[in-house]
């Protein structure tokens, strides 16, 4: 579903953040990528929905590549992923519900259908009763749960995760992990970014080690 090929990244002012990096992610895996602070996994996450693009290399998605797609394509190419932060990137002026619907709406969906597929996710994530509420108003993990509740409204087939648990105790990132399971189980792929190693090694999943923005694990 995703493939890597000697995929490079380079900043004026850091020099190169991410060298030569291959690797496959198949259809309904799910996989971490891990390593030291600044060893490139935010900046390798944000090359996939096109936030940054690599200075060489190339990037398949479905077998079509998305590093040279024009900035008309990039809104479609988005559809396809949902993106969950670790600081969450809620509107506090907005409701639960709304903060949800914001990829619908921005879609153009009907209001009917809408709210059929906000109150789906918000159950999925155990926010329900919870839609009327205000961002500010819920703990760490709730307001981590309405990002992904955002991040699967429209029903993604990958989703992209930097650091989901990195603000929260351990009993909380174990649920998040346990609901990023649950959508695997039916199908989606997930990479999630981590440096959790104790939590990625009880989940016994693939790891994608990054050092020094070079893979040296899991590619």
């Amino acid at each position: 579903m995703l493939q890597f090929i000697n995929v490079s990244k380079r900043y004026s002012d850091s020099g190169e953040v991410l060298s030569d990096i291959c690797f496959r992610l198949e259809k309904g895996e799910m996989a971490f990528l891990t390593g030291h602070s600044g060893a490139g996994k935010s900046t390798l996450l944000k090359l996939i929905p096109v936030i940054e693009r690599p200075n060489r290399g190339q990037i398949l998605f479905d077998g079509r590549p998305i590093n040279r797609i024009s900035k008309r394509e990039v809104p479609y190419l988005r559809r396809k992923l949902g993106l969950i932060f670790q600081d969450y990137r809620l509107l506090h002026d907005r409701t639960v519900f709304d903060n949800v619907a914001l990829p619908l709406l921005i879609a153009g969906y009907s209001e009917q259908e809408m709210a059929r597929r906000v109150r789906a996710a918000l159950d999925k994530v155990g926010l329900l009763r919870k839609e009327k509420r205000y961002p500010l108003a819920l703990s760490g993990g709730e307001q981590q749960r309405v990002g992904i509740a955002r991040a699967i409204v429209h029903k993604p087939p990958m989703i992209l995760a930097d650091e989901p648990t990195g603000n929260l105790d351990p009993g909380l990132s174990a649920e998040i992990m346990d609901l990023f399971k649950e959508f695997n189980q039916v199908g989606v792929t997930l990479l999630i970014a981590s440096h959790d190693l104790d939590l990625i090694s009880r989940l016994g999943r693939r790891t994608l080690r990054l050092q020094q923005g070079k893979l040296i694990e899991g590619g």
